[in-house]
């Protein structure tokens, strides 16, 4: 087991807040479906009308909160929805344009490391800019002092956007090298299961544009970087032990909307 019992028992809280804050909130499209509603039933809509308003920000209220909870313990600070900085050099933004300009026309492969110390040894040259770079999904510090910071996604993010996800990559090391150019940093995308399961995640969308050794980390290999190796199984199992917790609440929640006239 790789998360300790308190953990767990804070994971757990986390989901338990996480669905009854979503009750709480709750309202249910209004658009009439008369045909849907004859057939299945208003309480059936609803659950379906709250799952697929749950997936949609599945990220922000679950996995950002779980993810925070559980890096606490292994890592000097851990942030969700951080601002990776403010300043980024013309010269840094020229690079990185360079960059996304190669891995579109292939004529060359993502190398992060490469990448990041092209951006560094240009990240307070030319005039330093005003810039407002995606918010952080989730910004680690470890205890020697490197960032890590994650963009988390869908489990099947749309291969069209890969391009700007890169950007944000760089852009994100771009701020935080021109405060402080000696500053270890890596950023990665971080996708929390996967769809294909037991076969291997589809990562051929990426290739190319991500260094996928570097910069992305599916299912087991997310989690277990956050709390060390079995917690993606462990976290697999507060899933379950809540949603049986909350089975009969769940049940009760939707029962009412059946009874609507």
């Amino acid at each position: 087991m790789a998360l300790s019992k308190k953990q767990i028992d804070d994971v757990e809280k986390v989901l338990e807040n996480s669905i009854r804050n979503k009750f709480q909130n709750y309202r249910p499209e209004p658009a009439s479906m008369p045909f849907h509603t004859r057939l299945l039933g208003k309480d059936r809509l609803a659950l379906y009308s709250f799952i697929h308003s749950l997936n949609t920000n599945f990220g922000t209220s679950i996995f950002e909160p779980v993810a925070l909870e559980i890096a606490k313990e292994n890592f000097k600070s851990a942030k969700a929805q951080n601002s990776a900085g403010d300043k980024i050099s013309s010269d840094a933004q020229i690079v990185i344009q360079k960059i996304i300009d190669g891995l579109t026309t292939a004529n060359t492969e993502p190398n992060k490391n490469q990448e990041i110390e092209a951006i560094r040894k240009v990240c307070q040259s030319g005039e330093m800019i005003n810039a407002k770079p995606t918010k952080v999904d989730l910004f680690l510090e470890s205890k020697d002092g490197k960032f890590y910071l994650f963009d988390i996604k869908t489990a099947k993010p749309n291969a069209g956007g890969f391009k700007e996800f890169k950007r944000t990559l760089l852009e994100w090391v771009a701020v935080i090298l021109a405060e402080d150019p000696k500053r270890q940093i890596n950023s990665s995308i971080a996708i929390p299961y996967n769809p294909y399961e037991p076969q291997p995640y589809n990562r051929w969308t990426m290739r190319g544009m991500l260094d996928l050794e570097e910069e992305l980390k599916v299912a087991n290999e997310f989690w277990d970087f956050l709390g060390g190796k079995e917690t993606y199984n462990d976290l697999l199992g507060c899933f379950e032990r809540v949603g049986i917790k909350l089975r009969d609440e769940i049940d009760l929640f939707f029962r009412k909307f059946g009874q609507k006239k």
